[in-house]
């Protein structure tokens, strides 16, 4: 199958080590290749992170002791949640979410399946299920990622008039580092975003949007200039 650059790990996510997924990412050509590994990578990585720097809450959970969660969030293992991180007020996290250093789930947000690099920010009414967002990257209040198709059909993601497999019914987005998504928008299943590009708010997206871009209303796309 030909691969296509744009797509892969290396071309979204200039530098590994701001996620602790780092080593299951080495390993994968594209993104979406991580998510059948996620679950068993966070329980085994939980076991070894340094009691020093790490509280077990229970149930494969492990939450680092500089992390702020508020009482009111639900969390569920396996889960990993990284110094400084943000888990605010009604978050939920359905487990196998690895959420990075000094990034913020907030206000009834929902995880599921997903690596949040540092610093990425879901702050409100946010979903992101079967997604990989990566360092810095945004979604403003009521952006979503949708990660199934109403078919039902296992995903695909265009590119290049190109339409590349996934074998997965459930992928929802990725997106590379400091990607900005306005509000309200729907990443429908099989999204790639490249790096520094921005979502205008409202956007319904499918497919593939190339690195330092602007996706305008209408579906337009120009180059940042």
């Amino acid at each position: 199958m030909k691969r296509i650059q744009s797509l892969t790990v290396r071309a979204l996510f200039a530098d590994l080590s701001h996620t602790l997924a780092s080593p299951l990412l080495e390993q994968c050509v594209y993104p979406w290749e991580v998510l059948d590994e996620l679950a068993e990578f966070i329980r085994e990585t939980g076991k070894n992170l340094p009691a020093e720097e790490y509280n077990c809450l229970g149930d494969g959970i492990y939450a680092a002791k500089s992390a702020v969660i508020a009482p009111s969030a639900s969390v569920s293992g396996p889960c990993i949640i990284g110094a400084g991180a943000e888990i605010r007020h009604g978050a939920f996290i359905r487990g196998s979410a690895l959420v990075g250093a000094g990034a913020v789930v907030g206000n009834s947000t929902e995880l599921k399946n997903c690596i949040l690099f540092d610093g990425v920010q879901v702050p409100h009414f946010n979903y992101v299920g079967d997604s990989v967002l990566g360092y810095k990257s945004h979604m403003g209040a009521g952006a979503v990622t949708s990660n199934v198709k109403s078919d039902k059909t296992p995903v695909t993601v265009a590119c290049a008039g190109e339409k590349i497999e996934t074998g997965r019914k459930k992928f929802g987005a990725a997106l590379g580092d400091y990607v900005e998504v306005g509000c309200h928008c729907v990443l429908n299943p099989g999204t790639v975003i490249g790096k520094n590009t921005n979502i205008y708010p409202l956007s319904s997206v499918r497919g593939s949007i190339g690195a330092d871009s602007i996706y305008k209303t209408g579906g337009i796309i120009v180059k940042k200039r």
